[in-house]
């Protein structure tokens, strides 16, 4: 079944590069950010578009902050693919100026940082989905909170909260890991050999697209608690849940007036966490390319990418539709 999905993956991924001559649209210029799901989103696009638009697309691999830079100061790229709005606050600017328009929630769950315990140890011991279930029972989640590596936005967040919480007072030890790769074997680990496992991750990710994890239970999100709680030096840590990330595609405005057709393509084009997660998951235990990982999901999920087409894309891209 793996072959089956790589061998269409990788047939269906030579045409990424060919224009459909059956639809009208022009260069359009698009980001890739460096992270996998914003890849994937990139591949899905540049397929849609140059398939069923028959656009001459340009790929621009970038990061968040130079892609707007660019847009700010060159108008260009048209389409900046998950941009994550709350760490990028020249955004709202832009849109105020009228330089870039929201096209959607490309993420519709928005992006999600929490802690987590795996399924099997919620199931085991459903109290351990609370702070007070963890801190009464500090063995069970192995005696360690697995956290991300020192430098990281998350890491003195995660500190101020985890004093809050009491769990050191408890007997829980804050471990932090020395990179994502290694936070994530961790899980990977603990899951394959069903131990206990607390800690830190986000989301969408191909590790909580592979490993079901349950969120512990947190206090509702408090702006200024989350405020304080991210400064090294907040006098009064109060636990706070992480909020969700707004994570968008937006386009210049310049390109939204050109090509209306393909703006209306990007104003449906969103993903639930489960599926990119699924994606993801797939595509790392495949060794898979974003190209072929946005295969994989045009022809898993050809019921949703379907709905965000006009008439004449549907046409074009009928065969991946049956």
């Amino acid at each position: 079944m793996k072959m089956k999905y790589l061998g269409a993956a990788s047939a269906l991924a030579l045409t990424m590069g060919t224009t459909s001559a059956m639809a009208d649209c022009g260069d359009v210029s698009i980001t890739e950010m460096d992270w996998a799901s914003a890849a994937v989103v990139t591949s899905i696009a540049n397929f849609l578009m140059t398939q069923g638009y028959g656009c001459n697309v340009t790929v621009v691999p970038t990061t968040t902050v130079p892609a707007i830079t660019s847009v700010a100061e060159t108008g260009e790229p048209d389409i900046i693919t998950e941009l994550w709005t709350s760490y990028t606050e020249v955004y709202e600017e832009l849109r105020s100026a009228g330089k870039l328009v929201e096209m959607s929630k490309v993420l519709s769950d928005g992006g999600v940082e929490a802690w987590w315990i795996p399924d099997y140890l919620a199931a085991a011991h459903p109290e351990l989905t609370t702070l007070e279930g963890i801190k009464a029972n500090p063995d069970l989640v192995g005696g360690r909170f697995h956290d991300c590596p020192a430098g990281w936005g998350c890491d003195v967040t995660n500190y101020n909260n985890f004093k809050a919480a009491g769990l050191g007072d408890a007997g829980v030890e804050r471990f932090q890991h020395g990179s994502g790769e290694t936070l994530a074997a961790a899980m990977a680990a603990a899951y394959e050999s069903k131990e206990p496992w607390f800690g830190y991750y986000w989301a969408p990710t191909s590790v909580l697209g592979k490993y079901p994890m349950v969120q512990i239970e947190m206090p509702a999100y408090d702006a200024d608690a989350h405020i304080c709680n991210g400064l090294e030096d907040c006098a009064t840590p109060t636990l706070s849940a992480y909020p969700a990330a707004n994570v968008v595609t937006a386009v210049t405005s310049t390109f939204a007036g050109r090509e209306p057709d393909v703006a209306e393509l990007l104003k449906h084009m969103t993903f639930t966490n489960a599926q990119m997660g699924e994606v993801l998951a797939w595509q790392e235990g495949n060794n898979a390319s974003y190209e072929e990982a946005a295969v994989y999901f045009l022809s898993t999920y050809p019921d949703v990418w379907g709905e965000w087409l006009n008439d004449d894309a549907k046409t074009n891209l009928a065969a991946l539709l049956k």
